[in-house]
């Protein structure tokens, strides 16, 4: 892979600093692939979310991407993609996203030329999980974009569904699949089982951050939390723009809590499956789940619509949480419990706490 080592080493750390640990420990027999990836599904995800371009505009480059994306995919060469208007994207980046997301879109065409370097197997997993996630962004984009002063909304569940398996669901089978042909292929697992928990595992994620980010999505005219759930409660999604409206929502926010919850226990128990010699994955595991879970202890005791106030743990915390699954690994039984200590809290009450090591 000429030159993919630094492209994707030096972007994946400044765009995202807590993954870029996640998939720093994976094995090396997947850590290139699931880096690339990501980094594309990133970079898709970048100009999707470029606010200062129409979204028409938006949608035609992301589509332009996956065929590019595809075309790697089979080992054909491309035309470089072009921006057009689009070489605005990083001046309004620089507005409303970071340096490291204009680099990233700058590197497109590299990351592009080094997909094509993998094998056919690895280039057709590739391939499918960045259609299935672009489909997820072209529902932001199409069905999550309205006219100015309005709040787009899904109408049910169902909708909600398809939508977090569509940009994370299918990142937990893709993993699978990598850890299946080149770190476990001989293992003795369960793999439909093994497939379901991986699918829930990357629903929590996304819902996750649905729950935590509310405002942020409702300010940029998205609600994904379904009508049909507000309507029960009497809301409107414009209605959640009010702090006030916390007690009203509180019924509705926990049960989300809830799904939550039970797709990231899923996401445990896919952890634990993984035989324990596989030390870098099953940390690469652990780490957003315990993250995930700590995040949800801290949501069910706050106003998520008071936007005043951060709903995220604190990097100080994240280090335990890393740290503690880190030492404790030689002892299964007490590293088996960190999701349970992680969302109960030590004490397993439920009330917040500190997490010492």
């Amino acid at each position: 892979m000429a030159a993919a080592p630094f492209v994707a080493q030096d972007l994946l750390r400044k765009v995202s600093r807590s993954f870029y640990l996640t998939i720093a420990i994976l094995p090396g027999s997947i850590q290139k692939q699931i880096r690339l990836a990501y980094l594309l599904a990133r970079a898709s995800d970048t100009i999707a979310d470029t606010r200062l371009i129409r979204a028409e505009r938006r949608h035609e480059v992301l589509l332009q991407l996956r065929d590019r994306i595809r075309a790697a995919c089979e080992g054909r060469a491309s035309a470089p993609l072009e921006f057009g208007d689009l070489a605005q994207a990083r001046e309004a980046i620089s507005g409303e996203g970071t340096p490291a997301e204009r680099a990233l879109l700058g590197s497109i065409d590299k990351l592009l030329t080094a997909l094509r370097d993998f094998d056919v197997e690895d280039r057709s997993r590739i391939r499918k999980l960045l259609d299935t996630i672009t489909r997820g962004q072209e529902t932001d984009l199409v069905r999550l974009s309205p006219a100015p002063g309005m709040i787009a909304a899904f109408e049910t569940d169902g909708e909600l569904d398809a939508y977090t398996y569509d940009v994370a669901g299918c990142v937990g089978e893709f993993w699978t699949e990598m850890c299946r042909a080149h770190v476990v292929s001989g293992a003795a697992l369960d793999d439909p089982s093994l497939m379901e928990r991986g699918v829930r595992f990357g629903k929590g994620l996304q819902l996750v951050n649905i729950l935590r980010d509310i405002p942020k999505d409702l300010r940029r005219g998205r609600c994904y939390i379904p009508r049909e759930r507000l309507s029960n409660q009497g809301l409107e999604p414009a209605g959640l723009l009010e702090r006030s409206a916390m007690e009203r929502f509180r019924p509705i926010y926990s049960a989300y809590l809830g799904q939550a919850e039970d797709h990231l226990a899923a996401g445990w128990q896919y952890t634990v499956a993984m035989p324990f010699r596989c030390v870098r994955v099953r940390l690469a595991c652990a780490w957003p789940l315990l993250i995930g879970a700590r995040t949800l202890r801290l949501l069910r005791f706050g106003n998520v619509l008071d936007d005043r106030k951060g709903m995220k743990i604190s990097r100080t915390e994240i280090r335990r949480l890393l740290l503690r699954s880190a030492l404790l690994y030689p002892n299964p039984a007490a590293w088996d419990r960190l999701f349970d200590i992680a969302r109960k809290g030590r004490t397993g009450s439920g009330s917040p706490g500190r997490m010492g090591l």
